[in-house]
């Protein structure tokens, strides 16, 4: 028996509808997005802070390190959960889930190298994971808000990127990363990419 080719306005159909399926998913991923914004926000101002309050000793930047594992132990639990919640996985809740692997290994590996650098040479590279987290996570948000249609993470990720490309000529430019301009500005590109669009998302999942 043949089987029957769908149309391209059945095909556009189905598409449509996958996207606005997981748009409804995801909309309950609010809470994973604000752990990590208010995570990052937190360790950024208690550095910002310790930092000011010792004139500028390094040894507080370890606290950065915070991040990776509250993060990384608390994202596998609350995605389980979440995924219980939904059910089975479309391929669209894989290719969104995908974006974020992404961008979480690509930061765990630029960690490593800064490490390895700064303990093989003596030579500190953080500013540039400063900058490589502010260019990768807003153009994975971007690309999130974009397939999913949510402006939320759309202008988050643009807001968190011109800070990321700030950052990056100030680099070149070298142009010191001032604790007084530069953690603000660093803390309000993850409020926005981060907190804001995550308590969108948990109210609109309150409505649903």
């Amino acid at each position: 028996m043949e089987e029957r080719k769908l149309t391209e306005k059945e095909s556009l159909e189905v598409i449509t509808s996958m996207i606005a399926r997981t748009k409804e998913r995801y909309i309950g991923d609010g809470r994973i997005m604000l752990m990590w914004g208010y995570l990052v926000t937190l360790v950024a101002i208690a550095v910002w802070v310790m930092l000011v309050a010792s004139r500028g000793q390094n040894s507080w930047n370890y606290l950065w390190f915070a991040i990776p594992v509250i993060g990384g132990i608390a994202t596998p639990i609350m995605a389980r959960r979440e995924q219980q919640k939904k059910g089975v996985k479309t391929f669209s809740d894989k290719i969104s889930s995908r974006l974020w692997t992404i961008a979480g290994l690509s930061e765990f590996l630029a960690m490593i190298v800064c490490v390895c650098i700064q303990f093989s040479t003596g030579i500190s590279c953080w500013s540039a994971m400063l900058a490589y987290t502010l260019i990768a996570m807003p153009f994975t948000e971007i690309a999130q808000g974009l397939f999913i249609d949510e402006k939320s993470l759309t202008a988050g990720g643009i807001i968190g990127l011109a800070v990321g490309i700030i950052t990056v000529c100030c680099i070149a430019a070298r142009i010191p990363l001032g604790v007084d301009w530069f953690m603000p500005m660093f803390i309000i590109a993850f409020a926005a990419m981060m907190i804001i669009p995550g308590h969108i998302l948990n109210r609109k999942a309150t409505k649903e």
